[in-house]
């Protein structure tokens, strides 16, 4: 049943209300400080400014803010362990695919400083590559605090297309609270989609320890 224009009207009225409202008392708030108030207003926020620099400082210092390539299994722990946010890419040369996954992370990795990228050769990690049981290329493994929460295998949870977004990618990363993602991660975006291409929406979950069904590399 179709809900009368009238009532509809209505609603945005009062919401409309309600929100001037709240702005009329934020505003009569700010006009009731004093200049104390304000000067510690001001400090706060210069802290917050200050100390968001610093870890951002902190960040780059780790080598956060570019995606890089590791050389040994070695270097994956000691990345991991100094580092809160992970996303170690697992891959091979002879994998096309792996180059498309190349050119969303080196974008990424600019966008969320607050996230080390890494890429790691399997033909050089045949330990690691078996203890995260690790068989589909190109595979990334995402991190927290030293742990695989999650890992994103092939382009399954892409839409499974070689064509996909790199705000697909940064969605499925923030599914996985590998990646301060901004957006709604209910639903993925699809503006970039092809027609007729098919997205797995994922759960926002822990995934310890996962096996997978496939044995054959996606080359």
């Amino acid at each position: 049943m179709a809900i009368p224009v009238e009532i509809i009207s209505k609603v945005i009225e009062q919401t409309a209300k309600v929100v001037d409202e709240q702005v009329e008392a934020q505003l009569s708030k700010l006009n009731e400080m004093d200049d104390d108030d304000l000067e510690r207003l001001k400090e706060r926020r210069l802290e917050a400014l200050k100390k968001a620099q610093k870890q951002k400082q902190e960040w780059l210092s780790k080598g956060h803010g570019e995606y890089r390539e590791i050389s040994s299994e070695k270097d994956f722990f000691g990345e991991v362990k100094e580092s809160k946010n992970v996303v170690c890419h697992f891959y091979k040369n002879s994998t096309f695919r792996c180059k498309i996954v190349d050119k969303h992370l080196a974008l990424l990795a600019k966008k969320h400083v607050e996230t080390k990228f890494i890429k790691l050769n399997v033909e050089k990690a045949p330990f690691l590559t078996e203890r995260l049981r690790i068989k589909v290329i190109p595979t990334l493994a995402l991190l927290l605090d030293g742990k695989t929460k999650d890992y994103v295998v092939g382009f399954t949870d892409l839409g499974n297309t070689d064509e996909f977004s790199t705000e697909m990618l940064e969605w499925r990363l923030g599914c996985a609270d590998v990646i301060n993602y901004s957006g709604n991660l209910m639903e993925p975006p699809t503006g970039s989609q092809k027609s007729g291409s098919k997205v797995t929406k994922v759960e926002k979950k822990s995934i310890r320890g996962r096996g997978y069904d496939s044995d054959s590399e996606d080359d």
